[in-house]
């Protein structure tokens, strides 16, 4: 049996796919996936690939301004030039050392994956980001810096996300108690004529983002590499890597192209038998954040409750993951033990990066360690049954690792065709928002039907004309814990509590 005859590779790009201990038919795979490839070709056009929201789908222009449509491309350009002059000036000044992001969702993973897979002690400045509105969180960030050295980069597309405000009003309150200069020390990359770009006017710099570029698909806009750039790392050998990924899967040769290899591997191990979660172990601690990363990319584009012809279909892939060895001594026995609700995709590096290790036995090494770990769990789980495909990097540097994400876009992007979805919008997120809105609009009630008589949350809300008890109850019980002057008189049930409002 020739086992390598279930593997597609590229030396010179230094990336391989591996689902050799995958049952896979590709016998449809051509002929399904020609629409995917049509329609991506479409979108490479400027066709309007996000039909609900009216635009445009660009990221594949951001790494081959050549092909955007006429006039976008040299803007591509002006703007990633605009993003490595201001990091030049910045390095030239000396005075930062560290780069301070606020953003959420596709504005914070895809910097923060690059930062942690590719950064360096020497850099000239270290990343940090507040990626979520919890006061706590923003403190334990905000709070060891020396703000005197610490660039502030604020990112928003909308420029009225409600987490990244809340940070950006932290951070502001943080330098004046510290007596620094704000606004000088200041970057925002948004949408031109947003609020964040007016309120932004003053600041040491705006970058504008496109609104045809989407959050999870922005690593390669202004929202990835300014931060990329100011860290000093590799920009150019990152969106090489990424061009190369993107030439490799316009073929609609599937026998050659590996995100539709992945894709078409998706459909018919995670959909096509029975619904299964891919659980994702990258075998490097540097890549222990695209889990994470996948997990925005893949779930938000993918999870959809109707398909484009407005049917009720509930699509989606799961994606959950950290990192091996370290899940082999957690969620793996599960794995091996447990449902068949799942495959493994397992990412590896041949250079283990970091070529000085001590032998932990002899003629043994960590590397031979962490390479006998992945091949055994690959193997146990195959014995057991469970399938995994395998993605290999020749090196972790710039280059591969554009590579890698690029693949993976490209492997969305044909997978949401064949199961006949948008892939670049995202309902639920929105509906999410206004939910909560809801329930912010609802303090504000709830306190002035307070009084000082302790009463039920049921009565409070009659007198507030809400009728969400449940959430007026976690409400009012998070002011009492904040010494908000709300006072809780906890009864035998949630719905015996009373609350006050003394004075």
């Amino acid at each position: 049996m020739d086992w390598s005859g279930g593997i597609w590779r590229d030396l010179e790009l230094g990336l391989a796919l591996d689902w050799s201990h995958a049952t896979i038919d590709w016998s449809a795979a051509e002929s399904r996936l020609a629409p995917a490839f049509a329609a991506m070709a479409a979108l490479e056009a400027g066709a309007v690939a996000n039909a609900d929201e009216g635009r445009m789908v660009g990221h594949y222009w951001l790494r081959m301004p050549e092909i955007a449509p006429t006039g976008l491309g040299p803007e591509i350009v002006r703007v990633r030039e605009l993003c490595r002059d201001i990091a030049r000036d910045v390095h030239f000044e000396r005075r930062y050392r560290n780069v301070l992001l606020l953003g959420i969702g596709g504005s914070a993973l895809g910097p923060q994956l690059v930062a942690d897979a590719l950064a360096e002690p020497h850099d000239p400045l270290r990343l940090l980001c507040i990626d979520n509105t919890d006061p706590d969180g923003i403190a334990r960030v905000v709070g060891p810096l020396d703000l005197e050295e610490t660039l502030v980069l604020c990112i928003s597309k909308s420029g009225g996300t409600a987490e990244t405000r809340n940070a950006l009003l932290e951070v502001q309150a943080a330098y004046a108690r510290a007596e620094v200069p704000f606004s000088s020390s200041a970057i925002a990359v948004t949408g031109e004529g947003s609020k964040l770009w007016h309120v932004a006017a003053e600041w040491r710099a705006r970058v504008p983002m496109w609104d045809w570029v989407g959050g999870r698909t922005s690593l390669f806009s202004a929202v990835g590499l300014l931060p990329a750039f100011l860290q000093g790392i590799d920009v150019d050998a990152l969106v090489a890597g990424a061009a190369s990924i993107d030439a490799h899967t316009r073929t609609t040769r599937v026998e050659t192209n590996p995100a539709a290899r992945l894709a078409w591997a998706w459909y018919q191990i995670g959909r096509a038998e029975k619904r299964r979660a891919m659980v994702v172990l990258p075998y490097r601690d540097r890549l222990v954040l695209f889990s994470r990363y996948l997990q925005q990319l893949v779930m938000e584009s993918l999870g959809k409750a109707l398909d484009r012809g407005g049917r009720e279909v509930h699509e989606g892939l799961a994606v959950y993951g950290n990192k091996g060895s370290t899940d082999q001594h957690a969620y793996v026995q599960q794995l091996r033990d447990g449902p068949d609700d799942h495959f493994v995709t397992f990412v590896v590096s041949l250079d283990d990066g970091y070529h000085g290790q001590e032998e932990v036995e002899p003629g043994v090494a960590s590397g031979d360690y962490l390479q006998g770990f992945y091949l055994g769990t690959r193997r146990a789980l195959a014995d057991s049954g469970h399938p995994s495909l395998t993605v290999t990097l020749s090196q972790v540097d710039a280059f591969r690792v554009g590579a890698l994400l690029a693949l993976y876009e490209r492997a969305v992007g044909l997978y949401a065709e064949l199961v006949n979805i948008n892939a670049y919008h995202q309902p639920g997120v929105e509906a999410g928002k206004k939910a909560a809105g809801a329930v912010i609009a609802m303090k504000p009630k709830l306190l002035a039907a307070l009084g000082d008589e302790p009463r039920r949350v049921d009565e409070i809300c009659t007198a507030a004309g809400l009728d969400d008890h449940a959430a007026a109850h976690a409400l009012l019980s998070r002011l009492a814990a904040n010494d908000a002057g709300v006072v809780l008189q906890a009864g035998d049930s949630p719905a015996a509590d009373r609350f006050a409002r003394p004075g």
